[in-house]
């Protein structure tokens, strides 16, 4: 599912229309995104937790030259899902 099919299914589920559905999901898209990049943590619960974790300075190899480089620490996206959704994929 891609975002516009996304935008389809909230307006279906929802009762409103693609233009507002549109907008909705694009604001809480954008608020996660700017929450996470300040370093907050965005839990919603039973769906899971989105936060912004540290990945340490590395060595790797650059693949071309086969020399060892280092990988500078960086932040990066994280998301833990929840309990509830976690038993919903899991459905057996």
């Amino acid at each position: 599912m891609n975002k516009t099919e996304l935008i389809t299914a909230v307006a279906e589920k929802s009762g409103i229309t693609k233009k507002d559905a549109e907008k909705t999901v694009s604001a809480v898209i954008d608020t996660i995104v700017e929450s996470v990049a300040s370093g907050e943590k965005v839990q919603i619960v039973g769906f899971g937790t989105f936060e912004q974790r540290l990945r340490k300075e590395r060595t790797g190899v650059d693949p071309r030259t086969h020399e060892s480089i280092t990988i500078p620490e960086s932040k990066v996206p994280a998301f833990k899902p929840g309990k509830s959704f976690k038993e919903v994929v899991d459905k057996k």
